[in-house]
């Protein structure tokens, strides 16, 4: 999965000479939180986020009454505002190293750059839904989760399975178990209505299912 695949092209972006008033009725109407700043050619000067216009709010807010308030904000533009270092990701950056700038740097989107312009922007929201789609989550899905040993084989011992029962995997995640090192979750989905079908042929091959909470996974260890 590559950012390319997954951002959104139909991007609303602002020049530096926007009113800070202009960018705020912008981000209501079009329910964004991220302006990126561009020149005339979609070169990126900077971004003004939701957090920023906020803050601009803010700042005068003690000293000055409201018409008095408004009349600054009229004034000022999102040049005066806006980050100027921005961090970007490129079409081929892959979606888990824009994750991992996202949560490093707990900012909530990246201008798309490519040839020197912006061509789209990826944000948070648009990651959780990437994992929401590869974690195969719906409503017509039923989670299992498999307590195993990381050794060669396991996923292909577990998927034999399956295929032997005529059931398809619509996902399949690993995730190591905290606090044992040599020991994984491997998180299944399948289609509701062969979850139990599924839970029956799995115990039978000598796997321990887990379908719900469980505050003691101590029976479940392999």
């Amino acid at each position: 999965m590559y950012v390319g695949w997954h951002m959104k092209t139909n991007l609303v972006t602002i020049s530096p000479d926007t009113p800070v008033l202009k960018a705020r009725e912008i981000m209501d109407a079009k329910k964004i939180s991220h302006l990126p700043v561009t020149d005339g050619k979609a070169r990126l000067l900077g971004i003004v986020t939701d957090r920023d216009l906020k803050e601009a709010w803010a700042s005068p807010a003690s000293t000055l009454s409201v018409y008095e308030l408004t009349y600054v904000l009229q004034k000022l533009k999102v040049e005066a505002i806006m980050t100027k270092k921005v961090l970007t990701a490129t079409p081929d950056m892959s979606i888990e190293r824009a994750a991992s700038i996202l949560h490093a740097h707990r900012i909530g989107a990246l201008p798309v750059v490519e040839n020197d312009k912006v061509v789209g922007i990826i944000t948070s929201t648009d990651l959780m839904e990437v994992l929401l789609q590869a974690l195969g989550m719906s409503e017509d899905s039923s989670r299992l989760t498999l307590i195993v040993r990381d050794r060669i084989g396991i996923l292909a011992e577990v998927g034999r399975t399956m295929q032997e029962a005529g059931i398809n995997i619509r996902s399949v995640m690993t995730f190591p178990l905290q606090g044992f090192p040599d020991l994984w979750q491997l998180i299944l989905r399948v289609n509701l209505a062969v979850s139990e079908k599924a839970v029956q042929v799995l115990t039978e091959r000598g796997f321990k299912v887990i379908t719900k909470y469980v505050d003691d996974l101590t029976p479940y260890l392999p």
